[in-house]
């Protein structure tokens, strides 16, 4: 990874997609001397972030999420959107910040149902000596109970499963925060259902009740909403798909498949390129530059 990061090949890779573009998914931003806490492949170090941030601008034209989404850009260099999931309030005090700073946009994308709480079920309950949720279990949560967070809870109560202490950067932004954060130059919001459950596992009269209320939501509360929808947990189907659209969004995003090509602009469901935390600089840009399969 070092050699073929550090590499001419490294260099003139940006040359080497030209009209490409790649959207990049974060979740939450967290002091580099944070102590381990929750998933914590959701939770990257300040440093990492501003390092990559400013690799991905060495390279790309960074560009807000509805630029990227409606047109095929005609640059020399690719182009790259930054988006966030989930509000974590380390991503709105910590990494938006650094992208003012840098002049660069980014879209967080919002379950109104989630604000204010001290902690999302995927990190109140992580094992603390894996940093994640034993996959069997996960995978029972995320399809079984469908993501819900109450569900969850009460499950893992009844098994005593117990919640683990976070660190405040961990949970999820107020609703005032967040409309501070939208109020920064080039920040924009956008919907990631109402509750989070996983749409994929959900009846149309609940799957319709976490999409239809959350552009109303965000607008009435915030200028410049982006009306697309990124999909908990990466969850969806093609009813989830079509639902959606005839819900109001412009489109969806996934939470992985690399970079945008042509087909997927038509058909409104755009990839992503998801961004762990741990990930190395060197692995990073050698991904971010398409020297590497994503």
């Amino acid at each position: 990874e070092a050699l073929v990061a550090r590499s001419a090949v490294a260099a003139i890779a940006r040359v080497t997609r030209p009209g490409g573009a790649l959207i990049l998914a974060y979740h939450n931003v967290v002091p580099d001397a944070a102590p381990p806490a929750g998933e914590r492949t959701l939770h990257l170090r300040l440093s990492d972030f501003v390092a990559q941030i400013d690799a991905l601008a060495a390279s790309h034209e960074i560009v807000d999420l509805s630029t990227l989404a409606h047109a095929a850009p005609g640059g020399r260099r690719p182009v790259a959107a930054v988006t966030f999931d989930d509000a974590y309030r380390g991503c709105l005090e910590l990494a938006l910040p650094e992208l003012v700073r840098r002049g660069l946009p980014a879209t967080v994308f919002v379950a109104p149902g989630l604000l204010g709480a001290a902690g999302c079920w995927w990190d109140l309950l992580a094992d603390p000596a894996i940093g994640t949720i034993p996959v069997e279990r996960r995978q029972r949560w995320l399809e079984e109970l469908r993501g819900d967070t109450a569900a969850v809870l009460s499950d893992a109560a009844a098994a005593g499963i117990g919640m683990h202490a976070l660190p405040a950067g961990h949970g999820i932004a107020t609703e005032a925060e967040l409309l501070r954060a939208a109020a920064l130059p080039g920040i924009r919001l956008g919907a990631h259902s109402w509750t989070h459950r996983n749409l994929a596992f959900l009846e149309p009269p609940e799957l319709d009740a976490e999409l239809s209320p959350v552009l109303t939501w965000l607008r009435a509360r915030t200028p410049g909403v982006l009306p697309w929808l990124a999909f908990p947990y990466g969850g969806h189907t093609e009813t989830v798909v079509r639902r959606a659209l005839d819900a109001g969004y412009a489109g969806v995003l996934r939470i992985s498949g690399g970079w945008v090509r042509p087909e997927a602009r038509a058909a409104r469901t755009l990839p992503r390129l998801n961004i762990p935390a741990g990930i190395t600089a060197d692995r990073f840009i050698i991904k971010s530059r398409g020297l590497w399969p994503i």
